[in-house]
């Protein structure tokens, strides 16, 4: 019986391992310039990571270590990996390959510079995750957008990408200035003071649910009406109606 306790405390941790293994697989494809490959892996990371804290909750298997081992996989998943993603991009623009395989040498100074700015989203995601780990107030809800839906946000175009055909977004990715303001904004969106509703349900009431159940309802029909380009818009879709909960919550 106790061998049996000892192995269903580990699952949790295991898929917080699955988590971090995506994670370190999708940076290597960003790295190589498979951006649909990376996209993919941090979707999966975020099935992993949403996985792992319900199998906590069902198991009963909470543990120090394994709130401190998801923090680690979740900067790795989804605080690198959007940010090699986005340097990517930003190579790609200035540069005219979306491959992050390599710095040239014949990079300019103000070049290299535009190309490091990508790891603003990994230092403020880090910021974000050591935030959320000392702030008693984000236990049933978040302050600022979290990490998975900020890695969502960035591997999304790689997939409206390849699946869609929306000439208009590819220039603004291919344009350095564009996704220097998309890294700053998203990465102050991390950190900021804004109350977010969690995902995460105790019951199927409507009640209590309210908000979450609009929220998913608006996706579906922002994904029948724009198909793919409904997944970068997820993030926004997400603040706008925190916004919402938070003002209907005060009155």
């Amino acid at each position: 019986m106790s061998e049996a306790k000892g192995f269903v405390k580990h699952i949790p941790n295991t898929i917080t391992c699955l988590n971090l293994f995506c994670g370190c697989s999708a940076a290597l494809m960003a790295m190589e310039g498979y951006l649909v490959w990376a996209s993919f892996l941090v979707i999966l990371a975020a099935v992993f990571d949403f996985m792992d804290g319900l199998a906590a909750r069902v198991l009963k298997a909470y543990s120090p270590m394994g709130k401190e081992l998801d923090s680690l996989a979740d900067m790795v998943s989804f605080g690198f990996v959007p940010g090699v993603i986005a340097l990517a991009y930003l190579k790609g623009a200035i540069l005219g390959s979306a491959s992050a395989n390599f710095v040239p040498a014949e990079l300019s100074y103000s070049q290299l510079a535009i190309l490091l700015s990508a790891f603003i989203i990994p230092i403020f995601s880090a910021l974000r995750l050591a935030k959320f780990n000392v702030d008693t107030r984000q236990t049933t809800s978040f302050i600022g957008v979290n990490t998975p839906m900020n890695a969502m946000f960035w591997a999304s175009f790689a997939l409206i990408f390849h699946f869609g055909d929306y000439p208009k977004i590819e220039a603004l990715a291919n344009n350095p200035t564009v996704l220097i303001i998309a890294i700053i904004v998203t990465s102050l969106l991390l950190v900021s003071e804004i109350p977010m509703f969690a995902l995460k349900v105790k019951s199927l009431a409507w009640k209590e649910n309210k908000i979450r159940y609009l929220f998913l309802i608006s996706l579906l029909v922002l994904a029948i009406l724009l198909k793919w380009l409904v997944v970068p818009l997820i993030i926004f879709v997400y603040l706008f109606f925190s916004i919402i909960d938070n003002l209907i919550s005060k009155k």
